[in-house]
């Protein structure tokens, strides 16, 4: 399993950079390029949580969506063409004066055959 680790900040709030990751409507390819709009489908969506298939170029991936807890939201791969094992995202937000500091962990592991 492969875990990267990224860390950013952004004049967003906590808020508003979940709702930019949790917006599935069209153009959701202009903030997150390896999301195509061809592939995107929302099989389920409450008001915490979702449950999507997006990817691009032949890639896939179903993943379950949690920001029941606004600054940590937790995306897992259910299913893909690609990526299995316990893939997934993890993003962990702080509120700071200017904006938000988002500490990203990716995990991701070979799919089993």
């Amino acid at each position: 399993m492969t875990t990267i680790h990224l860390h950013k900040s952004t004049t967003a709030t906590p808020e508003q950079f979940v709702a930019a990751l949790t917006d599935f409507g069209p153009g959701r390819s202009d903030i997150f390029s390896r999301s195509a709009d061809g592939y995107l489908k929302v099989h389920e969506r409450g008001i915490d949580q979702a449950d999507v298939t997006e990817g691009s170029g032949g890639v896939w991936e179903r993943m379950h969506y949690d920001w029941s807890d606004v600054n940590h939201v937790v995306v897992t791969t259910t299913e893909s063409n690609t990526w299995g094992g316990k893939s997934g995202f993890t993003y962990t937000l702080s509120p700071q004066p200017d904006g938000t500091g988002a500490r990203h962990q990716g995990r991701r592991g070979p799919q089993q055959r």
